[in-house]
């Protein structure tokens, strides 16, 4: 690409450690795929837009600058909570808390037999955790101030309810996470769950594979719930993390990739990626799955609600990265190289500097 041959279609979704589809972002360089939605599917009556679950274009991610234009499609997605080791709370007859503070006794109770109340497979997965957090002690409308580096939002009382749950975890969190946290040994963490060594991690529907072939304690089933709620009549929410598919602005058969994106969301192409567990956000889908895929596609159906969306895209601001300072802190959290107040300082620091840099 940097000598100007471009792809057509790029399915890679934003996040990922070299953060291309940002980059694309940041510089304009994508395609306007709103008029995707108003397509006929090939070989279908309804439009791409009848088909997609509401919400999946409404977000700071599909929609990246503001403007209630498409830029990203949203493809395979995937609820994102808490998971566990549904056996073992079946053998101590422990009920899967519903409340922070049901969490943290069962955390106490764990303990005292030997095992971590939470880990986590690196600090990155802390965004599906911590956007989710943010709708439980704010709101979506505090969610999307946060996410909009409003000024002042990080030291707000719903601000404060989220540090202190994360600061709290953090103290529970299985101590050997941070050393193994990386792309390397990641696994080693999310083997702590299949091991009864650890309760809970945050992660979504992809573990099950890749732990497919790990060894686990007798007994073992994978258990799936979203996040505790702060009180007994709190919400209590589920990240949705979904990829994206896109279209650079210098592709040379635009319109041939706008229907070849509309064609992706046809049932016969959905039938051939729901065979592997690609899952995407089509109504009526969940209706189709079997198996563990049943159980973690309803958690929307079992009173827990979605969040979606991610800190805004904003002009590159040297030396400041907003999801190294908001998730890669945890490990810090963690082996309390780092308080909770240096913590909130730095995010504030890394807010009020993105935040003049906002794309408009």
């Amino acid at each position: 690409m940097k000598s100007g041959d471009f792809p057509d279609v790029i399915h890679l979704a934003v996040g990922q450690p070299k953060g291309l589809t940002e980059t694309f972002v940041k510089d304009n360089n994508l395609t306007d795929l709103t008029d995707v939605l108003y397509m006929t599917v090939p070989g279908e009556s309804a439009t791409v837009g009848d088909k997609i679950i509401p919400g999946f274009t409404d977000t700071s991610i599909t929609n990246p600058y503001g403007d209630g234009k498409t830029y990203l499609m949203p493809m395979f997605y995937s609820p994102c909570g808490l998971f566990y080791n549904a056996g073992l709370f079946e053998q101590k007859g422990w009920d899967v808390p519903k409340t922070w503070d049901e969490m943290w006794a069962l955390g106490d109770k764990a303990k005292a037999e030997g095992i971590s109340l939470f880990a986590y497979p690196t600090t990155g997965y802390f965004d599906a955790l911590f956007y989710a957090l943010l709708n439980e002690t704010g709101g979506p409308e505090f969610f999307k101030s946060a996410m909009n580096y409003t000024d002042g939002i990080w030291q707000t009382p719903e601000a404060a309810k989220a540090f202190d749950v994360v600061d709290k975890l953090a103290s529970y969190t299985e101590k050997t996470v941070p050393a193994n946290g990386n792309k390397d040994n990641y696994i080693k963490n999310q083997q702590l769950i299949l091991d009864n060594k650890a309760l809970f991690m945050p992660n979504g529907t992809w573990v099950v594979g890749e732990m497919e072939k790990a060894p686990r304690a007798d007994g073992f089933k994978w258990g799936f719930t979203a996040l505790p709620a702060l009180s007994q009549d709190g919400d209590r929410y589920s990240y949705t993390f979904f990829e994206q598919i896109w279209v650079p602005a210098k592709a040379e058969n635009a319109d041939l990739a706008k229907q070849f994106i509309a064609y992706l969301y046809s049932d016969e192409a959905a039938s051939i990626f729901a065979k592997v567990g690609a899952v995407q956000p089509i109504k009526g889908m969940s209706d189709k799955l079997e198996g563990d895929n049943k159980l973690f596609y309803s958690i929307y159906d079992s009173g827990a609600k979605a969040a979606m969306g991610a800190f805004s895209t904003t002009d590159p601001v040297e030396g400041v990265s907003i999801s190294d300072t908001v998730f890669g802190t945890v490990d810090s959290l963690v082996n309390k190289s780092k308080t909770k107040d240096q913590w909130i300082e730095a995010i504030t620091k890394a807010s009020d500097a993105l935040r003049g840099a906002l794309k408009n």
